[in-house]
């Protein structure tokens, strides 16, 4: 057919926008990192998905009735770096899940703006994308904090941005329970967490 979009040829560095992202109609999933465009992994395994499902249940459980929200993939956050006008925002990702506390930021096509709080859970082939290129655009937005959890070694790591830049934190694992300022009380239980995930 003329008028079908075809897949996004990355062979050639193209750079899109999320004018361009929001005309494919192809299939496959698909996140835009500075312009350029990143296919999604085929469907997460089955610890993923329960890691992620545990995760966004915990805090939909915590955060209700109160002004932060949680969403999880597919969820469309839009990283704007100057004009929040589609043709000019040229970062879409879909993290695993985010928590998102002004309002002013949500819309009906996801998010606009940096989330407070963005989780992200490696899987095998998604490692340097987590790792390196989202890292970045999270900095450089003013994502509060970055946590990445690796289910494969049962390890949970957290940025927080400190004066623009990103701070790290020591590695945590089983035994050791997660707490932020961003949601005062809640509390992720490691222990738990990836027990339930054998």
């Amino acid at each position: 057919m003329e008028n079908e979009v075809k897949e996004p040829d990355m062979s050639y560095g193209g750079i899109y926008s999320y004018a361009d992202y929001l005309q494919w109609t192809i299939e496959a999933r698909f996140e835009l990192i500075k312009g350029k465009v990143f296919k999604m992994s085929p469907a997460p395994s089955r610890a993923h998905q329960k890691l992620s499902m545990n995760i966004s249940g915990q805090l939909w459980n915590f955060l209700r009735h109160q002004s932060c929200q949680v969403f999880s993939a597919p969820f469309d956050v839009r990283l704007p770096r100057k004009s929040k006008n589609d043709k000019d925002v040229i970062t879409v990702v879909q993290p695993d899940v985010c928590v998102i506390c002004d309002p002013k930021k949500l819309d009906d096509r996801g998010c606009i703006g940096a989330p407070d709080i963005v989780i992200e859970i490696l899987s095998p082939g998604n490692n340097d994308k987590e790792l390196r290129n989202k890292y970045e655009v999270y900095e450089e937005s003013g994502v509060k904090e970055y946590w990445i959890i690796s289910p494969q070694n049962k390890t949970f790591f957290r940025y927080t941005l400190v004066d623009g830049n990103y701070q790290a934190s020591k590695l945590m694992i089983t035994g050791d329970v997660i707490e932020t300022p961003i949601l005062p009380g809640f509390q992720l239980d490691l222990t738990e967490l990836f027990d339930e995930v054998e």
